[in-house]
């Protein structure tokens, strides 16, 4: 996945572009210590990617590190490892948006929304959003 900078300083409202690398991390650190709304949440580490199966514990950890931060998750995917992702969270006191994944191959996409729809009716899915990866900025 590509993109453009300026797209994403222009989604927050605000130009960064002229602060050194002290003033970022002074701002992030800031922010990260009053806390945040929710925050787009990915389990993969270094070397993963989409298509890599992702593991029960490995996600865990992931939620655990983000835990102090935020109190909603929002996932991309409810495949490949992804759709456990939704469970731990509520088990670990966060709300969820869960996202099923589209694309171009149908039974991928019948996959996603099969298991959305399965992590919706345990219980563990707060709001739902399918397709929108057409913000995706390239």
């Amino acid at each position: 996945m590509s993109f453009k900078s300026e797209n994403i300083l222009s989604l927050i409202g605000a130009d960064f572009s002229g602060n050194s690398d002290h003033d970022l991390r002074s701002v992030f650190t800031k922010i990260l210590n009053e806390g945040t709304h929710g925050i787009c949440f990915s389990p993969y580490l270094e070397g993963q990617e989409p298509g890599s199966i992702i593991s029960e514990e490995q996600i865990r950890k992931r939620l655990e590190i983000i835990r102090p931060y935020t109190n909603w998750v929002r996932i991309f995917s409810c495949t490949e490892g992804n759709e456990l992702i939704p469970r731990i969270a509520k088990e670990l006191g966060f709300n969820t948006l869960v996202g099923a994944w589209l694309g171009e191959d149908e039974e991928i996409n019948e996959a996603e929304i099969a298991g959305q729809i399965q992590v919706g009716r345990a219980g563990y899915a707060d709001l739902a959003a399918v397709g929108n990866e057409v913000l995706l900025f390239y």
